[in-house]
Protein backbone atom coordinates (compact mmCIF):
# COMPACT_ATOMS: atom_id res chain seq x y z
CA UNK A 1 0.00 0.00 0.00
CA UNK A 2 1.33 3.40 -0.93
CA UNK A 3 2.05 5.68 2.01
CA UNK A 4 0.62 9.20 1.92
CA UNK A 5 3.21 11.92 2.43
CA UNK A 6 2.27 14.24 5.25
CA UNK A 7 -1.29 15.48 5.54
CA UNK A 8 -1.26 17.78 2.51
CA UNK A 9 0.82 18.43 -0.57
CA UNK A 10 3.31 21.24 -0.13
CA UNK A 11 6.23 23.01 -1.75
CA UNK A 12 9.71 22.79 -0.34
CA UNK A 13 10.73 25.50 2.12
CA UNK A 14 14.48 26.10 2.61
CA UNK A 15 14.15 26.57 6.37
CA UNK A 16 12.40 23.18 6.74
CA UNK A 17 14.46 21.26 4.18
CA UNK A 18 17.72 19.34 4.45
CA UNK A 19 19.90 18.21 1.55
CA UNK A 20 21.58 14.84 2.16
CA UNK A 21 24.36 13.69 -0.17
CA UNK A 22 25.13 9.99 0.09
CA UNK A 23 28.58 8.56 -0.62
CA UNK A 24 29.55 10.14 -3.96
CA UNK A 25 33.16 9.02 -3.66
CA UNK A 26 36.27 8.65 -5.80
CA UNK A 27 36.39 4.84 -5.91
CA UNK A 28 32.92 4.70 -7.45
CA UNK A 29 33.96 6.67 -10.53
CA UNK A 30 35.00 3.72 -12.74
CA UNK A 31 32.14 1.54 -11.50
CA UNK A 32 29.20 3.86 -12.21
CA UNK A 33 28.53 4.26 -15.96
CA UNK A 34 26.43 7.39 -15.41
CA UNK A 35 28.88 9.10 -13.06
CA UNK A 36 29.60 12.03 -15.40
CA UNK A 37 25.88 12.79 -15.74
CA UNK A 38 25.34 12.40 -12.01
CA UNK A 39 28.19 14.82 -11.26
CA UNK A 40 26.84 17.44 -13.67
CA UNK A 41 23.34 17.33 -12.19
CA UNK A 42 24.55 17.19 -8.59
CA UNK A 43 26.82 20.22 -9.08
CA UNK A 44 23.75 22.18 -10.19
CA UNK A 45 21.68 21.01 -7.22
CA UNK A 46 24.43 21.76 -4.69
CA UNK A 47 24.98 25.22 -6.15
CA UNK A 48 21.28 26.02 -5.84
CA UNK A 49 21.19 24.72 -2.28
CA UNK A 50 24.13 26.92 -1.38
CA UNK A 51 22.46 30.01 -2.88
CA UNK A 52 19.18 29.26 -1.11
CA UNK A 53 20.93 28.44 2.19
CA UNK A 54 19.54 24.91 2.42
CA UNK A 55 21.65 22.99 4.97
CA UNK A 56 23.65 20.08 3.59
CA UNK A 57 24.85 16.89 5.28
CA UNK A 58 27.30 14.60 3.49
CA UNK A 59 28.42 11.05 4.23
CA UNK A 60 31.29 8.92 2.98
CA UNK A 61 31.09 5.14 3.12
CA UNK A 62 34.30 3.59 4.52
CA UNK A 63 36.48 6.39 3.11
CA UNK A 64 39.69 4.54 3.99
CA UNK A 65 38.91 2.17 1.11
CA UNK A 66 36.41 4.07 -1.06
CA UNK A 67 38.07 7.47 -0.95
CA UNK A 68 36.78 10.94 -0.22
CA UNK A 69 33.90 12.77 -1.88
CA UNK A 70 34.80 13.41 -5.52
CA UNK A 71 36.66 16.66 -6.02
CA UNK A 72 34.25 17.94 -8.69
CA UNK A 73 31.54 18.53 -6.09
CA UNK A 74 31.69 21.65 -3.93
CA UNK A 75 30.63 20.59 -0.44
CA UNK A 76 32.53 23.24 1.49
CA UNK A 77 29.24 24.67 2.74
CA UNK A 78 28.17 21.32 4.23
CA UNK A 79 27.27 21.40 7.91
CA UNK A 80 29.11 18.08 8.31
CA UNK A 81 30.85 15.38 6.30
CA UNK A 82 30.47 12.12 8.22
CA UNK A 83 32.41 8.89 7.61
CA UNK A 84 30.39 5.73 8.17
CA UNK A 85 30.35 1.97 7.74
CA UNK A 86 26.59 1.48 8.11
CA UNK A 87 24.85 1.57 4.73
CA UNK A 88 22.20 4.07 5.84
CA UNK A 89 23.25 7.67 6.34
CA UNK A 90 21.21 7.79 9.54
CA UNK A 91 24.04 7.31 12.01
CA UNK A 92 24.41 9.07 15.36
CA UNK A 93 26.49 12.07 14.13
CA UNK A 94 23.90 12.71 11.40
CA UNK A 95 21.07 12.56 13.96
CA UNK A 96 22.94 15.02 16.18
CA UNK A 97 23.47 17.41 13.28
CA UNK A 98 19.77 17.27 12.44
CA UNK A 99 18.91 18.23 16.01
CA UNK A 100 21.47 21.05 15.97
CA UNK A 101 20.20 22.44 12.65
CA UNK A 102 16.45 22.06 13.15
CA UNK A 103 16.07 21.76 16.92
CA UNK A 104 14.61 18.36 16.14
CA UNK A 105 14.32 17.07 12.59
CA UNK A 106 13.63 18.50 9.13
CA UNK A 107 10.21 18.37 7.54
CA UNK A 108 11.75 17.15 4.29
CA UNK A 109 15.02 15.57 3.22
CA UNK A 110 16.15 16.00 -0.37
CA UNK A 111 18.19 12.83 -0.85
CA UNK A 112 20.69 11.96 -3.59
CA UNK A 113 23.84 9.94 -4.19
CA UNK A 114 25.17 6.39 -4.46
CA UNK A 115 24.19 3.64 -4.75
CA UNK A 116 20.46 4.05 -5.15
CA UNK A 117 19.54 0.47 -4.27
CA UNK A 118 21.81 0.22 -1.23
CA UNK A 119 22.82 3.25 0.83
CA UNK A 120 20.31 5.71 -0.63
CA UNK A 121 17.43 3.26 -0.29
CA UNK A 122 18.26 2.30 3.29
CA UNK A 123 18.61 5.98 4.22
CA UNK A 124 15.16 6.65 2.79
CA UNK A 125 13.71 3.73 4.76
CA UNK A 126 15.10 5.15 8.00
CA UNK A 127 13.87 8.67 7.26
CA UNK A 128 10.36 7.50 6.35
CA UNK A 129 10.24 5.39 9.52
CA UNK A 130 11.18 8.53 11.45
CA UNK A 131 8.30 10.43 9.81
CA UNK A 132 10.52 12.64 7.67
CA UNK A 133 9.31 13.22 4.10
CA UNK A 134 11.80 12.24 1.41
CA UNK A 135 12.24 13.83 -2.00
CA UNK A 136 14.56 11.53 -3.95
CA UNK A 137 16.46 13.29 -6.73
CA UNK A 138 16.45 10.63 -9.44
CA UNK A 139 18.84 12.40 -11.81
CA UNK A 140 21.38 12.76 -9.00
CA UNK A 141 21.25 9.06 -8.08
CA UNK A 142 22.89 6.07 -9.72
CA UNK A 143 23.85 2.44 -9.35
CA UNK A 144 26.23 0.25 -11.30
CA UNK A 145 23.21 -1.12 -13.16
CA UNK A 146 20.27 1.04 -14.19
CA UNK A 147 17.88 -1.78 -13.32
CA UNK A 148 19.02 -1.72 -9.68
CA UNK A 149 18.51 2.04 -9.51
CA UNK A 150 15.13 1.91 -11.24
CA UNK A 151 13.76 -0.91 -9.11
CA UNK A 152 14.85 1.00 -6.02
CA UNK A 153 13.08 4.13 -7.30
CA UNK A 154 9.89 2.11 -7.74
CA UNK A 155 10.15 0.65 -4.23
CA UNK A 156 10.80 4.08 -2.75
CA UNK A 157 7.89 5.65 -4.60
CA UNK A 158 5.66 2.89 -3.24
CA UNK A 159 6.57 3.72 0.36
CA UNK A 160 5.85 7.42 -0.14
CA UNK A 161 9.01 9.10 -1.41
CA UNK A 162 8.60 11.86 -3.98
CA UNK A 163 10.68 10.91 -7.02
CA UNK A 164 11.89 14.16 -8.49
CA UNK A 165 14.70 15.86 -10.42
CA UNK A 166 17.33 18.46 -9.60
CA UNK A 167 15.56 21.22 -11.52
CA UNK A 168 12.20 20.39 -9.96
CA UNK A 169 13.72 20.69 -6.48
CA UNK A 170 15.36 24.00 -7.37
CA UNK A 171 12.16 25.59 -8.64
CA UNK A 172 10.14 24.19 -5.74
CA UNK A 173 12.50 25.95 -3.36
CA UNK A 174 12.22 29.20 -5.33
CA UNK A 175 8.41 29.03 -5.52
CA UNK A 176 8.19 32.28 -7.53
CA UNK A 177 9.98 34.38 -10.13
CA UNK A 178 9.87 37.11 -7.50
CA UNK A 179 12.28 35.24 -5.22
CA UNK A 180 15.40 37.35 -4.66
CA UNK A 181 17.63 34.46 -5.78
CA UNK A 182 15.66 33.69 -8.94
CA UNK A 183 18.26 35.04 -11.37
CA UNK A 184 21.11 33.21 -9.67
CA UNK A 185 19.28 29.90 -9.58
CA UNK A 186 17.74 30.17 -13.04
CA UNK A 187 21.22 30.78 -14.45
CA UNK A 188 22.13 27.27 -13.27
CA UNK A 189 19.48 25.67 -15.48
CA UNK A 190 20.30 27.40 -18.76
CA UNK A 191 22.13 24.24 -19.71
CA UNK A 192 19.74 21.29 -19.73
CA UNK A 193 20.36 18.58 -17.15
CA UNK A 194 22.33 15.50 -18.16
CA UNK A 195 20.31 12.45 -19.20
CA UNK A 196 20.59 9.63 -16.65
CA UNK A 197 18.72 7.04 -18.74
CA UNK A 198 15.87 6.46 -16.33
CA UNK A 199 14.13 3.16 -17.00
CA UNK A 200 16.62 2.27 -19.73
CA UNK A 201 19.11 -0.59 -19.84
CA UNK A 202 22.68 0.16 -18.81
CA UNK A 203 24.74 0.76 -21.93
CA UNK A 204 27.71 -1.62 -22.20
CA UNK A 205 31.16 -0.02 -22.02
CA UNK A 206 32.75 0.91 -25.33
CA UNK A 207 35.38 -1.55 -26.50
Amino acid sequence: MRRAIGSTLYRLQPEKTLFMQCDIQEKFKPAIPLMIALIENTKKLLAAGKILKVPLLVTEQYPERLGKTISELDIQHACANIPKTKFSMIVEPIKKNMVDIFSGKPQTVVLFGLETHICVEQTAFDLINNKVDVWLVADCCASRLNQDRDLALERLRDIGCVITSAESVMFNLLNSKDHQAFKQVSALVRKVSADVQLWQRTKPPKK
